[in-house]
């Protein structure tokens, strides 16, 4: 469009010169010629006004071009707006709706994982509370039966019989806390790759590891040191004995079930009797220090059941914590699709102000081209008059 503006000024200015070429050669025509009659004043008058006929003709068919070309340049800009426009909102369209289903997907996703996770914390909370409250009721049954029945002594006469009941009971807390035939976080009787089994064994995160359990009733010489109708120095002795008890227990735990590259580095020795237990504790301090010093944690039913309840606490945490990892790892894809749409926007933005100053500039060259055409105008004008 710019290539004819330029050819039809071109034109113009060719015609401009013809003209003032052919009244020069007539003037001198004029003045260098010996006769002044009117016949050849009239026919200079004569050429002069055709001449300015044939030049208004072709000056008129420039202009009529000129104002077309115009009315052409002006409607392709307008059509060019409108097409550039058109692909800046179909643009927007697309992004709009691209970054809208990105966002409803991923808070699709994040609901549905705050929402599982949340209900398998509550079914958690809720099972725990449950199995607590059936350990409170077993535990009023049992001491109801202990009174009621016979005693401790009496019921485990030997040994076969305290292992039954040290293997039930720790059986009965595992269930409670754990759920039953719950594999994945404990069971009864395991056998490990060195052939040995253990009552069972607890598969608990790191750094405790896989620890086994397993139950140790020393009653024998418990039953006869505690015994106060015995000489003192029968007690005595039978304290002693009741110490390499618990020493020999200590060792065939740390012997047998704490095994390196499978287990812990710990062992749990279940002493199913809270007397026995708090005797330990309270009068036998070198069985504790040995007992440490060996790995080997001694607990009862409560000190047990607290430990597995705070290992189901941790491993509840441990299920919260991976929710809390999906949803942070979600969040970082929607940061770097934002990163990615920044880019893009940026980079549109970059092209939209190179269009705007594109169209400046045409701008401005018309406005150059519309000054030039006037002073053109403005020089025939002046020349006609002079005439």
């Amino acid at each position: 469009m710019l290539k004819k503006d330029v050819v039809i000024m071109f034109e113009q200015m060719v015609l401009l010169v013809v003209l003032f070429f052919q009244i020069l050669i007539l003037i001198k025509l004029v003045l260098t010629s010996k006769r002044s009659d009117d016949k050849l004043m009239d026919r200079v008058v004569e050429q002069l006004e055709k001449s300015y006929e044939k030049q208004d003709v072709k000056l008129s068919m420039l202009n009529e071009q000129t104002v077309r070309l115009e009315r052409e340049r002006s409607q392709s800009l307008y059509e060019f707006q409108g097409k550039i426009d058109e692909k800046l909102m179909a643009l927007f369209r697309q992004q709009e709706e691209s970054i809208e289903r990105k966002l409803l997907l991923i808070d699709h996703k994040v609901n549905e994982s705050l929402e599982q996770g949340f209900e398998k914390t509550n079914q958690t909370f809720t099972n725990i509370v449950s199995r607590l409250t059936k350990i409170d009721e077993a535990q009023k049954k049992i001491d109801t039966l202990s009174n009621e029945i016979v005693s401790l002594q009496d019921v485990l006469t030997d040994k076969k019989t305290r292992g039954v009941f040290g293997e039930v009971q720790l059986n009965q807390i595992l269930t409670s806390v754990f759920g039953e035939k719950n594999d994945a976080v404990y069971q009864l009787q395991h056998q490990f790759k060195t052939g040995t089994r253990s009552d069972a064994v607890l598969f608990a995160p790191d750094p405790l590891g896989t620890v086994a359990i397993d139950s140790k009733f020393p009653l024998e010489n418990y039953r006869k040191m505690t015994d106060t109708s015995l000489e003192a120095g029968l007690r005595e002795g039978y304290s002693k004995a009741f110490t390499n008890d618990c020493i020999k227990h200590i060792d065939d735990i740390a012997n047998r079930y704490i095994i390196p590259n499978e287990t812990g580095h710990q062992a749990f020795m279940f002493v199913p009797a809270e007397a026995v237990f708090a005797t330990i504790n309270a009068y036998y301090p070198k069985i504790i220090e040995y007992s440490h010093h060996k790995n080997v944690w001694i607990v009862s039913p409560t000190t047990l059941m607290s430990t597995l309840t705070t290992v189901q606490a941790i491993l509840i945490n441990m299920q919260r914590d991976k929710y809390a990892q999906q949803i942070h790892e979600h969040l970082n894809l929607l940061a770097i699709e934002f990163d990615r749409y920044k880019v893009r926007w940026d980079k549109l933005s970059r092209n939209i102000d190179s269009v705007s100053t594109s169209v400046k500039d045409i701008h401005i060259t018309t406005d150059k081209i519309s000054k030039k055409f006037d002073d053109i105008s403005l020089a025939d004008s002046g020349l006609i008059d002079q005439d």
